[in-house]
This record gives structure tokens, C-alpha cells and sequence, in this order.
């Protein structure tokens, strides 16, 4: 994992310089974007809409009990905005489209596309990383944005259903809890992730030799390692922030 994270590195310093030396086509961006983003927007958002639904679930009823209800709000906005919406369409987003990076990169690797990139004296990396990592850098934090809000809506739409809470005493609990902070870090997250998924999905497409086996073999390398790095990279940034 260290060596592939080296090569990570070296990929993304490539994409950089050929990025900043005007050779990135924005057509190819917004291509990038549809795939990656909006092609993977509706399961982000139900994922988020079950997962908040399930933990108002959880909590309601408790919160209920303790005569706490008022919390409800706050307590469902936090975990979606700090880490659920996030990590979640995160891993949505890595699953469908990373997945699909991977694969493309890989077959065009092992049916030699990228040697024949290379007699145009085109760098490939350039070529193929930069497109994908400035679209998924930008429209997973979008995404990320209008799933919190989801999220939410959801939250509050399972308490009033269960325990009959007022949407009005939801709110309130939600502005009272949340600060701009949260809502910044959670961008921050959605960022880096971005970046994850498309540099460590390429480059594991990248590295791939051999045939069709080995792109399918690949492909499952870069959905694992996305996934461990995501994670890993997660965990920083809470304790960066919220220590």
C-alpha cells in the first residue's frame, strides 16, 4: 500500500503539471462530471434519505423516553453533516463510478491505447488522470451538499411519522446544534474523497498488466483500496478537527 500510495503521488503531481500548463480540455471535464456525479446522484441521495430515516428511527423513540425530543434535530443534522452524507456518498460515488475509472483506464492499458498515446507524445497520465480528478474534486462536494440536506428532510419526515414531533421544534434543534464549521469540514471531506476516488481508482486502472482478467482483478483492487484510503483519510481529518 505504500508504494502504490507513492504512485499516487507521482500521478497526482503529473496531473498538477499537466493540468496547470493549459492542456486540460474542459469538454472532457464536464464529460467526467456527468459520469462520475450526476450519473451517481440519485443512489448517493437514497442511501442518505434510508440511512438518516434509520437513525431517527433509533433515536427518536430514546430521545422520546427521556423526555429529550427537542434534540432530535440537532442529533440527526451532526452525524449526517460530520460524517454520514460525506463517508457515505463517498463510497457510493467510489463504488459506481471509481469502479467504472478503473475498469476504462485498465482495458485501455492492457489493449495498448496508452502505448499509442504515448507515440503522440501526449502524456497519459496527464491525459487521462486530470479530467477525472478536477471533475470528481468538484461535483462530490455538490453532491455531498444536496445529500446533507437530504439527509435532514429525512430525518425529519421519520420523527414526525414515529414520535410526532412539530418540523418546527426540528429545525430549531437543527440551526441550534449545527455551526458553518461542520458544514466547511464536511466539504473538506467531500474534497479530499473526490480526489481519492479518481486518483486511486486511475492508478490502480493504470498499473494494470496483463488481460481481460486482470482488468476485472483490478478493477475489484481499486474499489478495496479507495474504500481503505477513504477511511484512513476520514479518520485524519477528525482528528485533525474535532479533537
Amino acid at each position: 500500500m505504500i508504494i502504490f500510495l507513492g504512485k499516487c503521488v507521482q500521478n497526482l503531481f503529473a496531473s498538477l503539471k499537466y493540468t496547470f500548463s493549459g492542456n486540460t480540455r474542459f469538454c472532457s471535464v464536464i464529460s467526467q462530471a456527468a459520469a462520475i456525479s450526476y450519473d451517481s446522484l440519485i443512489i448517493s441521495l437514497v442511501i442518505v434519505f434510508v440511512s438518516a430515516a434509520v437513525i431517527a428511527i433509533q433515536v427518536s423513540k430514546q430521545f422520546l423516553m427521556t423526555g429529550a425530543e427537542a434534540y432530535v434535530g440537532g442529533s440527526i443534522a451532526i452525524v449526517m453533516i460530520r460524517e454520514i452524507a460525506p463517508g457515505f456518498v463517498a463510497l457510493a460515488i467510489g463504488a459506481r463510478a471509481g469502479t467504472a475509472i478503473s475498469a476504462e483506464i485498465a482495458n485501455m492499458q492492457v489493449t495498448s491505447q496508452v502505448d499509442a498515446i504515448k507515440t503522440l507524445k501526449i502524456d497519459p497520465v496527464g491525459y487521462y488522470f486530470s479530467p477525472r480528478i478536477i471533475a470528481s474534486a468538484i461535483t462530490v462536494p455538490m453532491v455531498v451538499l444536496i445529500a446533507e440536506l437530504i439527509g435532514i428532510l429525512g430525518g425529519l419526515v421519520v420523527s414526525h411519522a414515529t414520535i410526532g414531533l412539530h418540523p418546527a421544534r426540528y429545525i430549531n434543534s437543527v440551526w441550534l446544534w449545527l455551526s458553518t464549521k461542520d458544514i466547511y469540514i464536511s466539504l473538506l471531506k467531500a474534497f479530499i474523497f473526490g480526489i481519492l476516488i479518481a486518483l486511486v481508482c486511475a492508478t490502480q486502472g493504470y498499473e494494470t498488466k496483463g488481460g481481460a482478467k486482470d482488468v476485472g482483478i483490478s478493477t475489484t483492487k481499486a474499489a478495496v483500496l479507495s474504500t481503505v484510503y477513504m477511511l484512513i483519510a476520514d479518520f485524519i481529518i477528525n482528528l485533525i478537527f474535532y479533537l
